[in-house]
């Protein structure tokens, strides 16, 4: 009985994946404005391969566009600043 509480269904899942990718992608945006680098690169594209990953979950592919997108122009970012 306790396994089946413990279990994430697929929209736990889901949520918590936005969620946690919201709050990554916030971080970046912060250490951009203050100019913290390269972290906050690292951070933007940690949160839109999260938000890449929720897309593809949830079957989007505006956001799978957009943040497969977003993945590329932060890769490059991040290599040409290191």
């Amino acid at each position: 009985m306790i396994e089946n509480t413990l279990r994430l269904t697929k929209t736990d899942t889901a949520t918590l994946l936005k969620w946690v990718a919201t709050v990554i992608t916030l971080f970046g945006a912060l250490f951009t404005s203050l100019g913290i680098d390269p972290l906050n690169i690292i951070l933007l594209n940690i949160g839109s391969l999260l938000f890449f990953i929720w897309g593809i979950l949830i079957k989007d592919k505006a956001m799978v566009s957009v943040n497969g997108g977003l993945l590329i122009i932060y890769f490059f970012g991040l290599i040409l600043r290191t």
